[in-house]
C-alpha cells in the first residue's frame, strides 16, 4: 500500500510508516503537480503534517476520492477541511509509531 506524507514532518512519521512496510512518498509542498507526481491517485492514505497546507486535502481527495486522510499536526484544522479528514491527531499525544501501526 502507498502512503503520501505531506509537509515538513518534524516528528518523522514517514519513517514510522515505512517501518510498517508501506511504500511512502514524501512531498514538501502538497500542490496538485507534486501530489500527482508522488502517486496520490494510487495511494491508500494521505498524511498531512502541517495545518498550513490544509487546502491540499481537497486537492488530494479530488484526485483520489477513496483516499484515507490523516492529519498529524499541532493546531486546528480549518472548518472547510474537517469534513474531508478521517483522523486528526496531535503529535504531542500520539507517537508516530502508534499512528503508523493504525494505518
Amino acid at each position: 500500500m502507498r502512503v503520501i506524507v505531506a509537509g515538513e514532518d518534524p516528528e518523522d512519521i514517514a519513517t514510522a510508516i515505512e517501518a510498517e512496510d508501506f511504500a511512502v512518498a514524501r512531498v514538501d509542498i502538497a500542490n496538485r503537480p507534486a501530489l500527482e507526481e508522488a502517486g496520490i491517485v494510487d495511494a491508500t492514505a494521505y498524511v498531512l503534517t502541517e495545518m498550513e497546507q490544509a487546502t491540499s486535502i481537497s486537492v488530494a481527495k479530488d484526485l483520489n476520492p477513496d483516499l484515507r486522510v490523516v492529519v498529524y499536526a499541532e493546531g486546528s484544522l480549518p472548518d472547510f477541511a474537517l469534513a474531508q479528514a478521517d483522523l486528526i491527531l496531535d503529535p504531542n499525544l500520539f507517537e508516530p509509531e502508534d499512528v503508523a501501526a493504525e494505518l
